[in-house]
């Protein structure tokens, strides 16, 4: 007998963490890490805007994390409207093998 038609074969994926986030390809690079991991120990799980040397987190890390949907805005700056103040998201604690506070 031949298998059902019209019914795909679901393929476990190799890693639990690719089956919530997707594929290997979804995880954080080296400086999108870095940067989410600031955040765990933060309030809210507020996002830096700054490095620990002083200089302004990279918009592209900042803006790639959103599209990712592990980071997410908080607010808006009205001093500094450019700025990016964001925190981080369910998915952004978990790609880093975090659970959100409470």
């Amino acid at each position: 007998m031949s298998e059902p038609v019209g019914r795909a074969q679901e393929v476990p994926a190799a890693n639990p963490l690719d089956r919530l986030l997707g594929s290997a390809a979804s995880r954080p690079s080296v400086a999108q890490r870095k940067y989410l991991s600031r955040g765990l120990g933060q309030a809210g799980g507020k996002l830096p805007l700054f490095d620990e040397e002083g200089r302004q987190i990279d918009r592209k890390t900042v803006e790639s994390c959103m599209e990712r949907g592990w980071a997410e805005p908080w607010f808006r700056n009205p001093v500094k409207p450019d700025w990016l103040v964001c925190r981080l998201t369910r998915a952004g604690y978990a790609v880093l093998g975090a659970s959100p506070p409470g």
